[in-house]
């Protein structure tokens, strides 16, 4: 990143810039030194390696363009789309169920819970979570919007129609259901809290999260990223709650990918740390 290149396109900041060794690689962190990177020690070797990775340079979103815009978006969207299903606007259903309500309770508390989910995910947006990098891809919001969205309109569509039938063991199942959901969810928000503590008196080294008094951070002891194990059991209890195939087949596509990251960040965590606790696996304990 030279000082030309901020001179000549001063809107190139290095923030907006992601610096790669090979195209479909991630992207190096801002505390790298060429000089330990795969690549050579000499100088030859070293600006070969600049020119490489500036040949590669992505162009990212500012910080507050990637928070509010992508995270916000994505979370608003899902939040919105749902609730027009819910109360059944014009052109979504039949004419004659134009904002009527469902007769049935679960549908109702269904509508409470995803409302409750997305609202949590927006205060922690806000308020809680620490981004480890102020820039991200343009494609990214037009890809996560398009999954929460478009998934949270197919999921409110079959919940919310007229010929819904209730769960087959009645409130039994919808209250087991929920106490799980109420439950995973306060766990996937203790978690976050955890992580956003880890760095709370502003150094900058290292640290993995570790269980503290808080019991819902004891699953630390058995997985290395609890806030995905909640996050699997809340939408698990809301498939259980609503008797819903799409909702358990969005749970199954979220667990794929929760999975992905989970695996990614544990083998960080191992490789980074000769410390770490050996008992852990990446998302569900004991097995995963």
């Amino acid at each position: 990143r030279s000082h030309y290149s901020d001179k000549v396109h001063p809107h190139w900041y290095p923030a907006r810039q992601a610096l790669k060794l090979d195209p479909r690689g991630k992207s190096l962190r801002d505390d790298e030194i060429l000089q330990n990177l795969p690549v050579g020690t000499t100088q030859t070797h070293l600006d070969a390696c600049f020119w490489t990775a500036a040949g590669f340079t992505k162009w990212l979103l500012p910080f507050l363009f990637f928070c509010f815009q992508v995270f916000l978006a994505e979370y608003i969207g899902p939040l919105l789309t749902y609730l027009l299903f819910f109360f059944r606007v014009p052109y979504i259903y039949s004419p004659r169920y134009a904002f009527t309500s469902s007769p049935h309770p679960v549908v109702t508390l269904a509508c409470a819970c995803h409302t409750f989910h997305y609202v949590k995910r927006l205060i922690e947006t806000i308020f809680v979570h620490r981004f480890s990098h102020g820039t991200m891809p343009l494609r990214t919001i037009f890809k996560n919007c398009a999954y929460y969205w478009g998934f949270s309109a197919w999921l409110a569509y079959y919940i919310n129609h007229p010929l819904y039938t209730p769960p087959s063991y009645g409130e039994l199942q919808v209250n087991y259901a929920l106490v799980l959901f109420v439950m995973c969810e306060l766990g996937n928000f203790s978690i976050h809290w955890t992580l956003n503590n880890l760095r709370g008196d502003g150094s900058k080294s290292r640290k993995f999260p570790v269980p503290t008094k808080n019991p819902f951070t004891w699953l630390f002891f058995f997985v290395s990223c609890p806030n995905y194990t909640y996050e699997l059991g809340a939408w698990v209890s809301f498939s259980v709650m609503t008797q819903c195939l799409p909702v358990a087949l969005y749970t199954l596509l979220g667990f794929i990918q929760m999975t992905i990251w989970a695996r990614g960040k544990h083998r960080a965590y191992s490789r980074e740390f000769k410390n770490y606790p050996s008992l852990r696996v990446a998302i569900i304990p004991l097995i995963l």
